[in-house]
């Protein structure tokens, strides 16, 4: 008997010996639990590539258009000054006092699109700026899963599956974004500049048809 249970106690040990030198991805294998939870961590990765593939590419788009509006803005106003100087300087009839008096309407043309191209830029900004941010979250995220799969490829059943998934859920939750009080940014400076093109081309404007 005491043969038969020492007999017993030398299989498992010799069982357990030859699975902890199993490869850490066969012991996954043939672990229903980590084989699954790897599974799904790497298709969570792939979906996450695909995201942050996608959002790479709106913001490429996004900084298209914004330099679709830098051009719009100074090729609207180059002509703008350009026609006003040639029909100035081509007319005959009207005197530089009409001529001033009417400055009005050619000037409010020129400040209402200049707001509005103000606004666009802006807000084109702002979606650019909230989808950086999205795109930073996505790659965290990838980062996260990432460690978490190349860990449980290297330690097999030694990977403590409730310590571990708890650990990320954690930092996925507990992930506060920080947020800097900035009193100016590179986006305000680009405003301020812009507005005070407008403010020159109307004073421009000005100078062409009162003199």
């Amino acid at each position: 008997m005491a043969n038969t249970n020492s007999d017993e106690h030398s299989n498992v040990r010799s069982s357990i010996m030859e699975w902890k030198q199993m490869h850490p991805l066969h012991q996954i294998a043939e672990t229903p639990t980590h084989k699954l939870l790897l599974k799904q961590w790497l298709k969570e990765e792939e979906l996450i590539n695909g995201r942050i593939a996608l959002k790479e590419t709106q913001i490429d788009s996004i900084r298209k258009e914004i330099t679709m509006l830098y051009i719009f803005f100074f090729l609207f106003h180059s002509t703008t000054l350009m026609l006003l100087f040639n029909s100035s300087s081509s007319s005959t009839t009207t005197t530089p006092s009409k001529a001033c008096q009417k400055s009005w309407v050619p000037s409010l043309s020129s400040l209402l699109f200049s707001l509005g191209f103000i606004w666009a830029l802006r807000y084109k900004s702002d979606v650019e700026g909230h989808m950086e941010k999205m795109l930073c979250r996505e790659k965290e995220d990838r980062g996260l899963l990432r460690k978490c799969s190349e860990e449980l490829k290297k330690k097999g059943l030694e990977f403590d599956l409730l310590k571990e998934v708890d650990a990320l859920r954690r930092a996925k939750s507990l992930r506060v974004e920080s947020k800097e009080v900035r009193k100016w940014s590179s986006r305000d400076f680009v405003s301020l500049f812009f507005f005070s093109m407008a403010c020159l081309s109307l004073a421009v404007v000005r100078v062409i048809l009162c003199s």
